[in-house]
């Protein structure tokens, strides 16, 4: 009976000490979690050694202790406690392990996808938000220049337009009248009032901003950006382009503007984007006052032409006939050299000298020194730096020219002739006897150039047959010959001609010579009233251009008349020449059309008027000046005995087709009567 209660105390402190080992057991476990969070699980188990069939093997064998007997009154084995022991460890361990594949396997919010309305809504409000800041005070938000270059970062071309817009146009209202100097460390170290600091700084950003613009223009109007559009970004960028160029010329980079436009027009494909860029061109050269930017495109214009060996399009040979030192330089000019008129020859009358007193004179110098300071920073360019800047442009344009003649270019023969025509006044007279000898060598080899085209045209005819020929250029011989005789009598007008004439040996009998031989095969010709745009494939372009349309029939007029009523000595001129081209124009009035013949009967009343005892007998059967018989295919002027000859072809004019021309016969027949 006393084992029992014994026993029962026994068990009641086994309860007691198993309720204590269990609460102990439960504040270990939370240390060992508390501890276990700062333990770098990830690197333990990449230093353990890895578990292999061995180990399973040896433990297999080694299973062989005897139990053990713990607090609870259970038997337990060792290996089983090992085994909790290792489960726990394992569970912790792949705890660790499965903790990061849970994070990598959460996948990360994406940000919801805008439409690309809303995108394109949203943009326009930040822009137009932004613009309105600059608007109202720029100097306050510097920053807003890179602001709105960040939204035309975006990837919507939608936005990229938008944003080349916005940003062309508020540059081009907050861009002063004045050029912004690169800011140096010199005047960063000077002390500086907060308004002047804050302008500078706002300057500064300007500029920064304004050439990354720039820069962005020339990369999207390269085409680095393919838009398959109705307007593509590429020819928005040049419209941007080329209005700041008209806007604001004064302004900094006005150089990467103009290597953007004429990168275009280097191209030979005239398409709008092409007339664009030209205009924007004519357009500077007319509102130049200073001559500085006019000068910088005519240097870039004449690099880029000559790097492409002078195969450009005409009409950028054209633009040198709107500038406006073509009825402003009063000097002279060639190739290489200018000479200016010398005033010094003109002396002022002596003024008298006024007596001032020590104040006036002190009032006087101080008013000096401030118009001075105010010329200053006016910016008002001297007579004399534009008188230089001009030249330097004049020079450049003449080069350009003379290398165009010698090289012989076809498609650049009619701009290069009618520019030369157009500068006379301004060519030095020294600067004559090279061009006249290279108009000469153009009409000598005119011919054979054109022979050899047209024997290369044929082997290469099968080649040429699948590609585009929409840049063909169709050459006619005479054409040119008679566009460098206009040429050379316009270069003559153009100065003092008697003087010219007398002085340097002007000698232009080679170019009436081959005017007379060529009379007979012009009035043949079957494109004689087409103009040399007419001869060319129809273009868009060229329906816009003013230069080299006149017919072959006019340039025929201008020569002959040139040669029978030069305006600097109309009553020089010899009967001899007088009498053989009457006799060929009336003889090629026959074949030419009803308009050519109309003008030539004029052309021949006015000499007539002029000259008219001269060539009479020319119209008189009975009594002739001349023995021995006519020769019209003479190889000079001279030798073709016109005066052995009659207007016989009068006869057959009264009875032409055309009643203008049976008219104008009967006019020139009743000058003739008139002077008998």
């Amino acid at each position: 009976m006393s084992s029992h209660p014994s026993k029962r105390r026994k068990l009641t402190e086994g309860g007691q000490s198993s309720e204590g080992a269990a609460t102990s057991d439960v504040k270990i476990q939370k240390q060992f979690f508390k501890s276990a969070q700062s333990w770098n699980l990830e690197e333990d188990y990449e230093n353990r050694p890895r578990k292999g069939k061995k180990k399973k093997e040896k433990k297999a064998a080694d299973a062989t202790k005897l139990p053990i007997r713990v607090a609870e009154g259970t038997w337990v084995t060792q290996e089983e406690e090992d085994a909790e022991i290792a489960s726990d460890a394992e569970w912790l361990e792949s705890e660790g392990e499965e903790a990061p594949e849970e994070e990598e396997a959460q996948p990360e919010p994406e940000a919801p996808k805008i439409p690309e309305r809303e995108q394109i809504r949203r943009a326009q409000e930040e822009m137009a938000k932004i613009a309105t800041q600059l608007n109202e005070d720029p100097e306050e938000h510097p920053g807003a220049f890179k602001a709105l270059a960040k939204i035309g970062e975006s990837d919507l071309l939608a936005i990229k337009k938008l944003a080349i817009v916005v940003q062309m146009t508020v540059y081009k209202d907050v861009i002063p009248g004045y050029r912004i100097r690169p800011a140096s460390e010199d005047v960063a170290k000077e002390k500086l009032s907060k308004d002047v600091k804050r302008l500078r700084v706002y300057e500064q950003a300007m500029v920064t901003g304004y050439y990354q613009y720039i820069k962005t223009l020339a990369a999207l109007a390269g085409g680095s950006i393919r838009d398959k559009s109705k307007q593509p970004i590429s020819s928005i960028a040049l419209t941007c382009a080329c209005t700041l160029l008209n806007a604001v010329p004064h302004f900094n980079f006005r150089g990467e503007l103009l290597k953007i436009l004429i990168k275009k027009l280097s191209y030979r494909n005239s398409d709008k984007d092409f007339i664009k860029c030209r205009t924007a061109l004519e357009t500077l050269f007319h509102e130049d006052e200073d001559g500085q930017p006019a000068m910088e495109a005519i240097s870039v214009l004449t690099k880029m032409m000559k790097a492409r060996n002078y195969q450009v399009d005409e009409s950028i040979l054209n633009l040198f006939l709107h500038l406006r030192l073509l009825s402003e330089f009063s000097g002279k000019a060639s190739r290489d050299t200018v000479e200016k008129q010398d005033d010094g020859s003109v002396k002022k009358p002596k003024q008298k000298k006024e007596f001032r007193t020590k104040r006036e004179r002190k009032l006087l110098k101080e008013q000096k020194e401030a118009e001075k300071v105010m010329a200053h920073a006016d910016a008002a360019v001297s007579y004399e730096e534009r008188e230089r800047m001009q030249s330097e442009t004049l020079k450049m344009v003449f080069a350009s020219y003379f290398r165009i003649l010698k090289m012989r270019i076809p498609n650049l023969m009619g701009a290069c002739l009618e520019g030369l025509a157009r500068y006379s006044h301004l060519i030095n007279q020294d600067f004559f006897g090279d061009l006249l000898e290279a108009l000469k060598d153009l009409i000598r080899y005119s011919e054979k150039d054109a022979d050899k085209e047209d024997d290369s045209d044929d082997e290469n005819k099968e080649e040429e047959e699948d590609e585009d020929d929409e840049h063909e250029f169709v050459r006619d011989t005479s054409r040119e010959a008679l566009l460098c005789t206009v040429t050379a009598f316009a270069l003559l007008e153009g100065q003092d001609a008697h003087n010219a004439r007398s002085d340097l040996h002007l000698d232009l009998s080679f170019f009436i010579t081959h005017l007379f031989q060529s009379l007979l095969s012009l009035s043949v010709n079957p494109d004689l009233e087409l103009g040399a745009q007419s001869l060319q494939l129809q273009n868009s372009v060229r329906r816009n251009n003013r230069i080299n349309l006149q017919t072959t029939t006019v340039l025929l007029i201008k020569c002959l008349s040139g040669i029978l009523l030069p305006p600097w000595n109309i009553r020089s001129v010899a009967p001899l020449r007088l009498a053989a081209f009457t006799k060929q124009l009336m003889s090629g009035s026959l074949q030419v059309p009803e308009k050519s013949a109309q003008a030539l009967l004029g052309l021949l009343a006015d000499v007539l008027h002029t000259h008219g005892r001269k060539i009479s007998s020319l119209w008189n059967t009975e009594e002739r000046k001349g023995d021995g018989t006519y020769k019209p295919l003479a190889a000079t002027v001279e030798g073709s005995n016109p005066f052995a000859s009659t207007v016989w072809e009068g006869e057959l004019l009264r009875k032409h087709y055309c009643p203008k021309v049976r008219e104008s016969v009967k006019q020139l027949e009743k000058s003739i009567k008139s002077i008998k």
